[in-house]
């Protein structure tokens, strides 16, 4: 393969990674909200607050969509997203990455389409500055830039997963 490409899929498979491995402990940021959540309903229960926090479940729902949503180009390339695997199990890895040659395509289609809406989307809340229709009433860009940049990684790597596919195809490795 040449040179841009090899470069290209080093570069996008370490950002992917160190950015994988940062948002997999966002699961205690959210583990942390929603355990705040709880023992504050509780004191209010029992009379010590006189009102419930608000902004918990939205935070929670905030959190978790930045940490799907940034993870997605680490589980690509770490090939731990769903697949149907009823026949793609017992292929050789030659027609393995024939078959991701081809269903790549929609991959990067849906994330393109899904990219020019998330664009457009963020630019209207900043434009605007959207809000939430919750009582918390937050700005919805921030959410909607971190959307963005995670599927612009995901569609990195998605292009970067063909270039790898069509090198196993050539009998070449591509890391």
């Amino acid at each position: 393969m040449p040179r841009p490409i090899r470069l290209f899929v080093r570069y996008v498979d370490a950002t992917n990674r160190i950015v994988g491995r940062i948002t997999m402990y966002m699961i205690f940021a959210m583990i942390g909200i929603l355990m705040y959540s709880a023992i504050m309903r509780g004191a209010l229960d029992y009379g010590f607050v006189s009102m419930s926090p608000l902004w918990t479940l939205e935070m929670a729902q905030f959190v978790m969509t930045a940490y799907y949503m940034l993870g997605g180009g680490w589980s690509i390339q770490d090939d731990s997203h769903v697949r149907m695997d009823l026949a793609y199990s017992r292929w050789s890895p030659k027609r393995k990455a024939i078959v991701d040659c081809f269903t790549v395509f929609f991959l990067i289609v849906y994330l393109g389409v899904m990219l020019y809406g998330g664009l457009s989307s963020t630019s209207y809340a900043l434009q605007y500055g959207e809000t939430s229709y919750s009582s918390w009433a937050p700005y919805m860009a921030p959410i909607k830039i971190i959307m963005c940049i995670g599927i612009f990684l995901m569609l990195l790597q998605a292009i970067a997963q063909f270039f790898k596919d069509i090198a196993v195809v050539r009998g070449e490795t591509l890391a």
